[in-house]
């Protein structure tokens, strides 16, 4: 992904997309489309708010400069595609973030997954357990 930037004091997406950025993304996840035009989204946004085509087709063209999306020509039109799901580019600006990291920021968020690994539930502390073993190289059976 290019040109993703990271803001801390935001939640979300929002620490690393521009909001209308973030909101186009998050609209396009949660109606589940594989394939849209700027019109598609054009059409819901503006029931939500008013705001330019114009404004709309920049936004998801930024997108597609930042590798969130592909797009192809269909007639005189581009149809988008989106690069990854919404749990993928959650999980892609985790890794960013936290490789990004000085060595002692990487030191506290290690203590701060300790600390949260403490008030884990069964479930997860199987789970962690399980991602510490496939890291280490051992498998179920030693």
């Amino acid at each position: 992904m290019k040109g993703i930037r990271i803001r801390p004091e935001l939640d979300g997406m929002r620490s690393s997309l521009f909001d209308l950025e973030a909101e186009i993304m998050e609209t396009v996840w949660s109606r589940g489309w594989t394939t849209f035009c700027v019109h598609d989204v054009h059409a819901i946004l503006e029931t939500r708010r008013e705001i330019a085509y114009t404004t709309v087709m920049t936004t998801i063209t930024r997108l597609f400069h930042k590798e969130l999306l592909t797009r192809h020509k269909q007639g005189r039109k581009y149809m988008y595609v989106p690069t990854m799901t919404r749990a993928e580019f959650i999980d892609s600006m985790t890794r960013e973030v936290l490789s990004s990291l000085p060595p002692v920021s990487q030191e506290t968020a290690m203590e701060m997954l300790v600390e949260r690994v403490a008030s884990a539930d069964p479930g997860e502390l199987d789970h962690l357990e399980a991602l510490i073993r496939q890291a280490r190289g051992l498998d179920d059976d030693t």
